[in-house]
């Protein structure tokens, strides 16, 4: 875990260097990453820890550029033998290449940006380290059955080339995700840090507990448009896929990409920065240092990510997102941020920070339609609800008219229950109560919202709080729709309280459309960081809240 380990990569890098130059001529150009990964993972499931797992690999790869034609070769052997072995294969798969006349020529020497800082507690993290967290986490669910895994991470590389650029760094990671289920309703939460005495598992199994208690006998709704507040762990998927599809920059010198410099694309509120130093290695593939990128400010678009060669094809220079799959799969920006919304000066009331309130129309009619919601709608559409294009009153949310603004609504299939004092209460924003074997317990993890989507909630007319979204897939690459589901807890919203958990609900939408110029309603003050399925891949964000999303059926069919 010391610096020394870092210098033993460079060193690794400037060795292969050196057996290219001898085998290859001084005339070829080659680059050399040399990266050593530690992971160890605590995984538990029915409440108990179950698996404890651990990797450490070092990972030498080579590119190779000579007589007009380029190769790639990698190898987990890192003696005398193996890297001439490394050397000697890619040079004769050099040969047999078709000419490259894409090759965007060497990093130059550049430094690095400064360290972002290293917690070696993190990178030195046991078993023991992670199963502290994991108790935690199953005795603040309370009995609840519980299922995730604590897992940390260690990276230190260094890279070499032969115009002279040589760099190393090292990063630590820590993530957490887990679930809470009670009757069938499953309750989330996750965090990811940069060290892992940053992470509470007392505080995610509280929260993911909260959500499974919440969500219990979840009603079903009509498909539609619906004013909709995504919680960070949803919006994650929007910056995930908009790093991907839309800011690569392959896609947009090949014209697949919705991204246009220059232009307003997205709702002012909305900037968005990639932030790479202290979650991944200080420098990319090609051995360009990693700084921030503005992609998105104030609802411009300013840039897109590149590698040496889609920069070269757009007549720009390399921001850092060079990796071994990206001159075929395009650079990608893997540590998007979206910004939060500044806390208001003075507190003035649920409204003041962004959330929608009673008047015309916050969002935008679609064509074909004569809706005057919060929400958009639809082509085609003549919805005039806060958020559903197809009738919103409160009869079609399944609560009667005569029910009290703001009293908690039970949808089921006989139709709307308002509870009575000898009923369960559904938590809310601002009576957070969970029932339990034991009774009702007043939480203050104010039920299943989280900190950064409250004020949004409390400012809602009527729409759905969604926690997370899965199993997205892209349509239309260049409008970027996507298609995917909703899960670990969905809730009707009305007057600023929640009335009702909802089922689960396929959606497809546009994900430029939803974030374009009036359709943020609001943003949360609080950006959380959410771990990715790879190490390395981190998204911070707060919560959103959406003026429309498209709503096509529940997941039940």
């Amino acid at each position: 875990m010391t610096d020394r380990a870092v210098h033993t990569e460079l060193d690794l890098a400037a060795r292969v260097v050196e057996l290219t130059r001898r085998l290859a001529g001084a005339h070829a150009e080659a680059e050399v990453v040399a990266a050593h990964s530690a992971e160890a993972l605590t995984r538990f499931a029915n409440s108990a820890i179950h698996q404890n797992v651990a990797d450490a690999t070092t990972t030498v790869r080579l590119r190779l550029h000579v007589d007009g034609r380029t190769a790639g070769g990698s190898t987990t052997v890192t003696d005398a033998e193996g890297l001439r072995s490394l050397v000697e294969r890619t040079l004769a798969a050099a040969r047999l290449s078709p000419p490259d006349a894409s090759w965007p020529g060497l990093t130059p020497p550049t430094p690095l940006a400064p360290d972002a800082g290293f917690d070696e507690a993190t990178a030195g993290a046991g078993p023991r380290d992670r199963a502290a967290r994991v108790r935690d986490f199953v005795e603040a669910a309370g009995g609840l059955e519980t299922a995730g895994y604590c897992r940390t991470t260690y990276a230190s590389g260094g890279f070499a080339n032969t115009l002279g650029q040589a760099v190393h760094g090292r990063v630590a990671e820590a993530a957490m995700d887990g679930i809470a289920r009670l009757a069938g309703a499953d309750g989330m939460s996750r965090r990811a840090a940069s060290r892992l005495a940053d992470l509470s598992g007392a505080e995610l199994g509280a929260r993911a507990a909260a959500k499974a208690r919440a969500g219990a006998t979840p009603a079903e709704l009509p498909p539609g448009r619906y004013e909709v507040i995504l919680e960070p762990t949803a919006v994650a998927d929007l910056l995930d896929n908009l790093a991907t599809f839309g800011f690569n920059g392959k896609s947009y010198a090949q014209h697949q990409s919705f991204a246009e410099p220059g232009t307003q694309q997205f709702d002012e509120a909305i900037t968005l920065t990639d932030e790479p130093l202290g979650t991944i290695l200080p420098f990319d593939a090609e051995g360009t240092p990693r700084a921030t990128l503005t992609l998105v400010e104030n609802g411009t678009t300013r840039a897109v990510s590149h590698d040496r060669t889609s920069a070269a094809e757009a007549g720009t220079v390399s921001t850092g997102h060079g990796s071994a799959a990206s001159r075929s799969w395009g650079p990608t920006a893997v540590n998007l941020r979206l910004a939060p919304a500044q806390p208001p000066a003075h507190d003035a009331g649920p409204t003041s920070a962004g959330a929608s309130t009673p008047g015309p129309a916050h969002g935008t009619a679609g064509a074909g339609s004569s809706g005057s919601a919060h929400g958009t709608a639809g082509a085609g559409s003549s919805g005039s609800a806060h958020g559903t294009a197809g009738g919103g009153g409160p009869e079609a949310a399944g609560r009667p008219a005569s029910s009290p603004p703001g009293r908690p609504v039970t949808l089921t299939a006989a139709g709307p229950v308002v509870p009575t004092a000898a009923s369960p209460v559904v938590p809310t924003a601002a009576s957070p109560v969970v029932p339990t074997a034991a009774g009702p317990v007043v939480s203050s993890a104010a039920g299943p919202v989280v900190p950064s989507a409250r004020r949004l909630v409390a400012g809602m007319r009527r729409g759905l709080l969604v926690t997370d979204l899965w199993y997205t897939r892209v349509l239309d690459q260049k409008s970027l729709v996507v298609t995917g589901l909703t899960r670990n807890g969905v809730w009707l919203v009305e007057d600023g309280e929640i009335v009702a958990a909802v089922g689960n609900l396929r959606f497809t939408q546009s994900y430029p459309q939803a974030l374009g110029p009036g359709a943020v309603l609001g943003i949360g003050t609080e950006a959380i960081s959410l771990p990715d399925r790879w190490s390395g891949v981190r998204y911070t964000a707060p919560a959103l809240h959406l003026a429309s999303w498209n709503l096509t059926g529940n997941a039940s069919g």
